[in-house]
């Protein structure tokens, strides 16, 4: 019988930057329950692995990552991921938690992310069960802190201009850790949050780039709380309040450029 498994991703970081100066890469994920990666699994010998559109794992590299779990696996898998490539979104990650979760891993989520590390250089922290309740060290595979809940938010958001793969050297990245300070003391209020997620990336568009990037002034005329976006990879997200998020939002993302539009909800019970 085949087996089935599903690894949500995110869309971009609520913020992403240096802890001080010389301090780890650090992120808060924004969680994404409607972009995922999908597995199947049809038992047998040999091990073959098929992708719906995308190369997101061969059999080579699977062998070495479930043997760092001290796991194997034979038989037909399937992956699809809902998420493009480079887009921010997770479908590296994903596609490594989904591997190790068809060949039944019996393993803690922060050894799991540790050998995602090993594999890819960096991890998104979407092996835990809330994984924007962390300020995640993705080049260590690491928490460094539990963070308050997150916020009720509204989000609608796309994906605009190149896709952008992580490049696990690349620590070109702002200095956040004020931000960080002031997330942990605004204790899950929507508007701070928001705001704060807005500092984070208007600083990594500064010195990252792309230039003229629309997303907050989309966020300015769709009269939401503030802007996130994926700090390396193409996603981009509006963040409003229950409620709010206007009817005309996605034809106006699609005006703008934005591709394969999606929206959904974080925080409290959404």
């Amino acid at each position: 019988m085949a087996r089935h498994v599903r690894v949500a991703g995110h869309f971009g970081e609520l913020m992403q930057g240096r802890i001080g100066r010389d301090g780890p890469v650090a992120l808060i994920s924004l969680p994404c329950p409607s972009l995922a990666v999908e597995g199947w699994h049809v038992p047998g010998p040999g091990l073959s692995i098929h992708g719906a559109g995308q190369r997101l794992m061969t059999p080579e590299r699977a062998r070495k990552f479930l043997f760092r779990l001290e796991s194997v696996l034979s038989g037909r898998i399937l992956l699809r991921a809902g998420m493009p490539a480079g887009g921010g979104a997770g479908a590296s990650t994903a596609t490594l938690v989904a591997l190790a979760r068809i060949a039944g891993a019996k393993v803690a989520p922060a050894a799991l992310a540790r050998a995602c590390v090993t594999a890819e250089g960096a991890s998104d922290p979407l092996m835990f069960p809330n994984p924007g309740r962390i300020l995640w060290a993705s080049r260590r595979g690491e928490a460094l802190a539990d963070l308050p809940p997150l916020p009720r938010l509204d989000i609608i958001g796309g994906f605009f201009g190149p896709h952008r793969r992580t490049d696990a050297r690349d620590m070109d990245f702002p200095d956040i850790a004020d931000l960080v300070d002031a997330w942990r003391q605004a204790g899950g209020d929507a508007a701070t949050c928001a705001a704060l997620a807005s500092e984070s990336a208007r600083r990594t568009l500064a010195l990252r780039g792309p230039e003229a990037d629309p997303t907050e002034a989309l966020a300015t005329e769709l009269g939401a709380l503030g802007f996130a976006i994926a700090h390396t990879g193409s996603a981009r997200a509006l963040l409003f309040r229950p409620g709010t998020r206007p009817d005309e939002a996605r034809e106006r993302l699609r005006r703008a450029y934005f591709r394969e539009i999606v929206s959904f909800s974080v925080g409290g019970h959404g």
